[in-house]
């Protein structure tokens, strides 16, 4: 049994010391990885895009407080379904509402002489996020949610984006790529080399849309005769890297 495993032993050294003698012997060279992966010239572009949003995405509901379950659902109940109604009447979508958080907890307070909490009540929040098409009306619409909401009204912020943004990112991507060719050229011109075809391609997008951010509760007064919104510019920056060969 010995003796067979020597001999297979043998066998195996002789097979990988005769498949590198085959490959010194052809003129091919072993090159790490790592190595071949970091030769040429690789550089990074960038390139930016502006555009106007065409979509408002609002956030909103109610929030009612009550000393049951029961009641504090009621009242949350009747007030969303006045909010739902006014975004309707807005001309927002059913499909473009949807909702975000709905949560009941109770109220508590510490009491001192019993060394311990207690519940005094229950809170009810339903927030769902509205997607508006018509941007130049969200003023109009935030009065009448929170006209229709009253005290229980709850605003938590809006943000803008746009539709379809792939157009902004080609143009984008176009910047980006025309950036690192010309930063590959001058690095092959301080170098002395001539500049070769791209050997390796990535990208990475960095989409920022601006966010107005802006909290109502029930109980304060809403701007007449609307509550001004600005969409502003969304910028749209695309990042590439590039690997160019040396000729």
């Amino acid at each position: 049994m010995k003796r067979t495993w020597c001999l297979v032993l043998c066998l195996i050294v002789a097979l990988v010391v005769g498949a590198v003698g085959c490959a010194q012997a052809s003129g091919q060279e072993s090159m790490p990885i790592s190595l071949q992966q970091n030769t040429g010239v690789w550089v990074t572009g960038q390139g930016e895009a502006t555009a106007v949003p065409d979509i408002a995405m609002l956030s909103l509901g109610i929030e009612a407080r009550a000393d049951t379950v029961a009641e504090a659902q009621a009242q949350a109940s009747e007030a969303m379904d006045k909010v739902m109604e006014a975004l309707k009447d807005s001309g927002i979508d059913e499909k473009d509402i949807q909702t975000q958080r709905f949560s009941i907890y109770p109220i508590t307070r510490w009491v001192e002489h019993r060394d311990k909490e207690e519940i005094i009540g229950y809170r009810v929040t339903n927030i769902v996020v509205a997607k508006i098409r018509e941007v130049d009306k969200a003023g109009v619409i935030i009065d009448a949610v929170a006209e229709a909401g009253g005290d229980y009204t709850r605003i938590q912020g809006i943000s803008f984006a746009i539709d379809d943004p792939e157009p902004y990112y080609e143009e984008a991507r176009a910047k980006a790529m025309e950036d690192a060719k010309k930063k590959a050229e001058q690095l092959a011109d301080l170098a002395g080399v001539s500049l070769g075809k791209p050997t390796y391609v990535s990208e990475g997008a960095v989409y920022w849309p601006p966010t107005t951010r802006g909290f109502y509760e029930g109980g304060v007064p809403v701007p007449a005769p609307e509550t001004p919104i600005s969409p502003g510019e969304l910028k749209i920056t695309v990042n590439v890297q590039v690997a160019y060969a040396i000729v």
